[in-house]
């Protein structure tokens, strides 16, 4: 058994946290930088290339690449044979992220959903846990912007529509969205489960590096036909049309229920910011 005090996991999040407002992922402008290079219309080039330098001047200068630095989404994946000691994991959690949030000078975003009052620190998080073999924690921490999240979807299928009505409810949901999650997007889809695990998987697929395919076959079939649909439609970055409307789409899925076909669908904004780290 290997005690661990969440002091050092509030820590984590707080290194996170604040790396994540300021930095896009490698793999985010990477994708970014390749479509900019593909790209033929000189509207969608133009913007493209702007996104790109404000993702470096953040760098640079230490500030939020976004204006919209997000709720703070935690996922933590904790070996059965760690003990928790300290204060209550939640509290390290949230602490670690009020702090950064401060010290970051990150927009507050968080507020109760009926008085619109807001909490003053961007806490809660949203904060996923999940047991799994060894010693060691790995954490993730990702914040999400609502214009984008806002335009993601959940269906619940007919088992007869099989693949190709999840790459429909896909391909439907952006282009419902149009221009108003700031594309290119990066689309997260979660297959199978219930009305809840499907949600969860849609958002964990969006942890992972951008061009990164599931290990399975027909998953991966259904990530790279959304793609060439999403980017047919001729949306482009920032709705001036083009070449590239997603950066990708990443899919994750669960065995489900006989009688269902669960699809989420949760769209992220070209503004891709995730923080991996292991205790």
């Amino acid at each position: 058994m290997r005690k661990i005090n969440t002091e050092i996991i509030e820590r984590k999040i707080y290194e996170a946290a604040l790396h994540a407002g300021i930095n896009v992922t490698d793999s985010c402008r990477a994708a970014m930088q390749d479509a900019f290079k593909a790209e033929t219309n000189p509207t969608a080039a133009f913007a493209l290339k702007t996104l790109l330098s404000n993702a470096d001047v953040a760098r640079e200068k230490a500030m939020p690449v976004c204006q919209d630095t997000g709720m703070a989404v935690v996922m933590l994946e904790i070996g059965q044979e760690v003990f928790l000691e300290g204060k209550p994991l939640a509290d390290a959690v949230n602490d670690g992220v009020k702090k950064a949030y401060a010290d970051g000078y990150f927009r507050k975003s968080v507020c109760d959903p009926i008085t619109r009052v807001n909490t003053g620190d961007n806490t809660p998080a949203v904060l996923h846990t999940e047991i799994t073999k060894g010693d060691k924690i790995k954490l993730t921490f990702m914040p999400k912007g609502f214009g984008s999240e806002n335009m993601s979807r959940l269906y619940m299928l007919k088992p007869s529509q099989g693949a190709q009505g999840i790459i429909d409810a896909i391909t439907e949901t952006v282009k419902l969205a149009g221009s108003r999650p700031c594309p290119p997007v990066y689309v997260g889809v979660g297959i199978g489960g219930t009305f809840d695990g499907c949600a969860h998987l849609a958002k964990k697929a969006l942890t992972r590096d951008v061009g990164q395919y599931n290990p399975r076959e027909e998953i991966a079939f259904i990530e790279c036909a959304a793609l060439e649909k999403i980017n047919a439609l001729d949306i482009g970055c920032q709705g001036f049309h083009g070449k590239t409307t997603a950066l990708g789409v990443a899919c994750e899925w669960a065995p489900t229920h006989i009688a269902g076909l669960p699809v989420a669908v949760n769209i992220q904004c070209h503004c891709i910011r995730c923080v991996k780290a292991e205790i």
